[in-house]
């Protein structure tokens, strides 16, 4: 999985990272054609998705350890982690989850968070998730062979592959979040690193990914390992 998701990341050219409106990025769940008539912009008024529930003790949100504000890698797996840990009981769209990750953000990209109003209208993949009031588990793992961006003093480009499985409070399961995410962070000062940008390419959804509900899933509890974060 590691080459393929490479190879994909290393097609995409020209992909800025995303600021100025939050973190957006697949959580947008809309695949449109370029060609396609549809494409061009259109004006019509969304109604914005109202924030979910407050997590409370029986949510299945994942706990994320807090990370060493030094430890670049550590500051992005903490946000990823945070991010992508839906709980669809409670969350109503990938925002709320943004929205749980703003301390991993630098000022100005925990304002844009703040002030975007995600439309109506999660995607396919979330509406399957919500029927079955699902949460996800993460596998997070950084690409041993980065060919990202270099850094500098005071800025850091990391590189991971995120593989999600979703468990249903039904019994079902399924693919959870799945992509190659370009992290960069800046040196806030005292407060230390804090996610700056993310550029995101999603992963294909293999024909083995098919959702499966032979059995009941287990919660997992998140590992400390620098290879793998639950969420």
């Amino acid at each position: 999985m590691r080459r393929a998701l490479g190879a994909v990341l290393a097609a995409v050219t020209g992909v800025a990272l995303l600021t100025g409106c939050g973190l957006r990025d697949l959580r947008d769940d809309k695949a449109v054609d370029p060609a396609a008539p549809s494409a061009l912009p259109s004006f019509e008024t969304k109604a914005p998705v109202p924030p979910g529930k407050p997590l409370d003790a029986q949510a299945k949100v994942q706990p994320v350890p807090a990370p060493d504000p030094s430890d670049p890698n550590a500051v992005a797996r903490a946000w990823l982690a945070t991010a992508y840990g839906y709980d669809t009981a409670y969350d109503n769209g990938p925002q709320d989850a943004n929205l749980r990750a703003l301390p991993y953000l630098t000022e100005e990209q925990a304002k844009a968070e703040r002030d975007y109003r995600p439309g109506a209208g999660s995607g396919s993949e979330w509406a399957t998730w919500a029927e079955h009031k699902a949460w996800m588990t993460l596998a997070i793992t950084e690409d041993d062979d980065d060919q990202g961006p270099g850094g500098t003093a005071g800025a850091s480009f990391r590189t991971f592959y995120v593989d999600g499985k979703a468990h249903g409070r039904d019994g079902w399961t399924g693919p959870g979040p799945r992509l190659t995410a370009v992290v960069k962070l800046t040196l806030a000062g005292p407060a230390g690193w804090k996610v700056a940008g993310i550029t995101v390419t999603p992963a294909a959804t293999p024909p083995s990914a098919v959702p499966s509900s032979s059995s009941s899933p287990a919660a997992s509890s998140p590992s400390p390992s620098p290879s793998t974060t639950a969420r």
